[in-house]
């Protein structure tokens, strides 16, 4: 049987697998930076005979034929990047890239990826069909590397009929995994606010016009978005997480600068609710005798996953792991640039989970203690590669 193979190579390369992924961790690169991962990467899949190409500057693209005819294609992707993070972890694995730290999991992803190939590989003769292995550069900023790999035709040529990721989840006990059919996670947009007022003493405010006040009102006010105009069945997230005055404790400053994020799951309000947020914070800004220039970066869009190839690949990751290994996940406001995949293409994201409390690995992703109880590498490769075969209907 297929699922046997496969689970006996994914318990052979285990420990080569831990050796990718703690080597990727040890040399983290941030987005669009990735050149010496994405060489680690292309090493492999030439030792192993896999050929690859190009994407997006540092990304790789590699192709597996099934020996069995099938004009059947599935994509898998990986990200590569990390973040701005100093670890503070006391691994023989630590990051040696001082203030860069794989602290979402790329590392594991990437490295997961390499297993699932190398299984693959072994057993072109087992299958039909293409697996287009992406390698995918700059996950962690916009415009995202999932959107210039698109733009770059890495869902053509061949076109994959569906496209899988898989993304680490401490909160999910290590030996589990995690589905969604649906939408499931959420759009992201950056705000970067300017309110200019006249600055000056702050025991004359009569004759400045304070930003700081402006700002606070703006603040304030904008959470009406969410609370009074949008849809309460509509999850809706606006956040200011940065606010820069420079005064000091007598100075009233000449302007504030704010940022925060706004998040939804309808492309449809998501429009409409920059156009309020804009419209709201330069008229309380004007009627204060202020301006304001408010400034929209729009991210990422909503990810979905397709029910029909969601709740198959469920149904496989059962048969692979056992029923008691699969739960459900619950809508996630976080935001993934795998989206811009989930627009394109059917699409499939879960989660895998790397949580232990004996091994304090519970800690959330972009923390700079997060780390993963390593024995989820033990199925992160061969389930990615049952659901793969599986879904091209062998």
């Amino acid at each position: 049987m297929i699922k046997d193979k496969i689970t006996t190579l994914a318990n052979t390369i285990f420990t080569d697998v831990v050796g990718y992924r703690r080597h990727i961790h040890a040399n983290p690169e941030l987005s669009f930076k990735e050149f010496e991962t994405s060489a680690y990467i292309k090493e492999k899949l030439t030792s192993w005979g896999i050929p690859f190409t190009d994407c997006a500057n540092t990304g790789v693209v590699g192709i597996i034929k099934g020996n069995k005819p099938s004009d059947k294609v599935i994509a898998l992707r990986a990200d590569m990047d990390a973040l701005p993070i100093l670890e503070s972890n006391d691994k023989e694995y630590k990051s040696k890239n001082e203030g860069v730290m794989h602290a979402c999991g790329h590392d594991v992803h990437s490295s997961s990826l390499l297993g699932t190939a190398r299984i693959l590989n072994e057993l072109k003769a087992d299958f039909g069909g293409t697996i287009k292995l992406i390698f995918q550069p700059g996950e962690e900023l916009l415009p995202g590397g999932a959107s210039i790999m698109i733009k770059e035709g890495v869902l053509e040529n061949p076109k994959p009929q569906a496209i899988i990721g898989q993304h680490v989840m401490p909160f999910i006990e290590a030996g589990k995994v995690g589905f969604r059919s649906g939408v499931y996670m959420a759009s992201t947009d950056e705000l970067y606010v300017t309110v200019t007022g006249k600055g000056g003493h702050g025991a004359q405010p009569q004759q400045n016009i304070d930003p700081v006040v402006i700002a606070s009102h703006i603040i304030i006010a904008l959470q009406q978005i969410v609370s009074r105009i949008a849809d309460p069945r509509l999850p809706s997230v606006l956040s200011f997480g940065k606010v820069i005055a420079n005064g000091a404790t007598n100075i009233i400053p000449n302007e504030v600068k704010i940022e925060g994020t706004f998040r939804t799951l309808d492309e449809d309000w998501r429009a409409e609710a920059h156009k309020r947020m804009k419209k709201m914070a330069e008229g309380m800004a004007e009627s204060m005798g202020g301006h304001c220039d408010f400034e929209i970066r729009k991210g990422y869009p909503f990810l979905i996953n397709e029910e029909k190839l969601s709740n198959s690949a469920r149904q496989y990751a059962e048969e692979f792991l056992g029923a008691d290994k699969v739960e459900d996940l619950d809508i996630w406001m976080a935001a993934e640039d795998f989206a811009y995949f989930s627009q394109a293409a059917d699409a499939c994201f879960y989660r895998l989970g790397t949580g232990n409390k004996a091994k304090n690995t519970t800690n959330s992703v972009h923390t700079s203690n997060f780390d993963i109880d390593e024995d989820a590498l033990k199925i992160s490769t061969g389930l990615m590669a049952y659901i793969a075969v599986k879904q091209l209907g062998n």
